[in-house]
This record gives structure tokens, sequence and C-alpha cells, in this order.
């Protein structure tokens, strides 16, 4: 089979916490944990030309990523944020004019014409300047399924820019308070959380809202009525849970890509994600620790980086 390529648009950023700094952003995180797995994701992202971009492109390259869909500006900085200890590890928003703010929309479409992807990611964060428009130049160029990473950040919610994205998408993913919110951004009639997704599928012509709730596990709706779940289980060793979304987000599109049964794309989504909040941080630093899933889940050969 071969192998399958998957475009991941938007933000990278440097966290900076008062002892270190750690590179993230969906985007990043999702592509690290694919490579890992077998996938041959692309990162269609910009940074600075500084230290926190050499590092950037330091990790790509040390994790088997393709670089080509790295963008260097020469005049705006690598994203980053400040991380307190009050925050929980969890992400603030970015401040504006980041360099990953200003994905070039030409370059962009040339990557996705040159490397075909049977999948684009892409969230609701880096939807800010240039990056607006390079993100619908790439949607309109590849014929691809396309996977809506849900990211609320206050204050960055741009209505027009979500209601756009949800029109782009196959696949949402979202948080059951995201959910919520959105239904009241878009001033759905509804009083159940499945009936507010159903609304939203039936407005987008969606196939399939994914909704993860923390502790309690995860579910999903598609186009057809069809509603799957997995209950929540105990995580053996909470670290820090800042990496559980973008984890659960990749396995499921993993399961896309191979074909996994539905509920069994969930179970596997959840059980990563949970094991993801046992690190310091939304990667692993070492192959290791994918091993004992792609064991389990009969993939051949993967992981070779990570």
């Amino acid at each position: 089979m071969p192998v399958p390529t998957l475009i991941a648009f938007g933000e990278t950023l440097v966290g900076r916490f008062r002892d270190r700094d750690v590179l993230g952003g969906a985007p990043f995180n999702v592509a690290c944990h694919l490579a890992a797995f077998g996938i041959h994701p692309v990162l269609l992202t910009r940074a600075g030309k500084d230290a926190p971009g050499d590092s950037l492109l330091h990790a790509m390259t040390a994790r088997g990523l393709d670089t080509r869909g790295l963008q260097r500006d020469p005049v705006r900085p690598t994203g980053a944020v400040e991380i307190g200890e009050a925050m929980g590890g969890q992400m603030p928003g970015m401040p504006a004019d980041q360099a990953c703010d200003h994905i070039h929309a030409g370059m962009a479409r040339m990557i996705g014409l040159s490397v075909h992807p049977a999948m684009i990611y892409f969230g609701t964060l880096a939807q800010r300047g240039d990056s607006r428009r390079a993100l619908r130049e790439l949607l309109d160029a590849v014929d691809a399924r396309t996977f809506l990473d849900v990211n609320l950040c206050d204050p960055w919610i741009d209505v027009a820019a979500l209601r756009w994205s949800l029109r782009h998408a196959h696949t949402v993913k979202l948080n059951e308070d995201e959910l919520i919110r959105i239904a009241g951004y878009l001033a759905f009639d509804a009083v159940t959380v499945q009936a507010c997704a159903s609304l939203l599928i039936t407005a987008f012509a969606l196939q399939r809202v994914v909704v993860t709730c923390g502790a309690a596990g995860a579910w999903t709706l598609d186009a057809g009525g069809r509603v799957e779940s997995v209950p929540g289980t105990a995580v053996t060793r909470m670290v820090d849970p800042a990496g559980a979304g973008d984890a659960f987000a990749a396995v499921f599109m993993l399961g896309q890509l191979y074909g996994w049964p539905v509920p069994q794309r969930l179970v596997r989504a959840d059980a990563f994600a949970r094991a993801v909040c046992g690190l310091h941080g939304a990667v692993p630093d070492t192959p290791e620790f994918y091993r004992p899933f792609a064991r389990e889940w009969g993939l051949a050969g993967a992981p070779s980086h990570a």
C-alpha cells in the first residue's frame, strides 16, 4: 500500500516556559505523530529567519518530516507565546503578525499541487493575515479530504473564518465546549450536544463531526445520523494534557487514511491521547513511545523517526 501524504497547514510556534522553550502548534504536533506512524506529512507553515526558526527546521529534520512546506520569513519572527504556571501548560493565543500569519499563498498552492495529498489538516487559528488566503488557494488547488481541527482561542475568534472553514471541511473535530460555543455563534436552536452536531452537519454539508469530552471519552456523528462513542477511562499518568487534542486528531486521521472502522478509530485515538497526557509536552522525545501502539495497530515498519 502506498504511503499516504497529508498536508498539515498552519501555525508553528515556540512556547516559552520559565525554564525552557518548547516547539509546538497543532499542525507541528500532528505532523510529528503521523510521521512516527508511517504517514508522509508535509507541514505547511512559515517561521522566521531566527533561532527558533532554525530550531524548528532542525526538529523537523530529526523527526523525518518533509521540510518542503517550511517557509522562512526575513522580517517577522517565529510565532512565540509566554506560558505561565497558572495556564497549566496550555498555550494561549499567539500575538498578531507572527511569521505563521503570513504563509505565502503561491508557495502553498505549489506545495499542494506537487505532493498530491490524500488529506489536508487545518485549523481556525492560522487564518490571520496572509495565511487565510494561502489556505484558500491550497484548498482550491487540491482535491483532497479535509479535516478541520477547531481551536477557539480568545481573542482570535473570527466567526466569518469559522463559517468558511466549516463549509470547506469534510470532517470536523472539536471538544464539547467548542461545539456548544459554535452553536451559540450560529444561533442553533438545539437542547443537546448531539442535536448541535446534527445541525452543524446539516448546515455545512459535513460528512462527520468528532467530539472529544476529556475524561468522559469521545463520540462521533456522521451525515447518516450514526453515532459511535468511546467511554472515558482513567489516565494512568497525568503530567500535561496540552497535547491530548492534537494526539487524538492525529490518530483519528491515521484511521481515516488506513480505512479503520470508526469505532476502532475512536478507541485508538482516545487511548493514544490519554498516553500523551503522561508526557512533558505534546510530542515524545524518542520513538520508543510510539512502538507499542504501532505494534498493536499492525503498522509495519513504523516508526522510523520520532
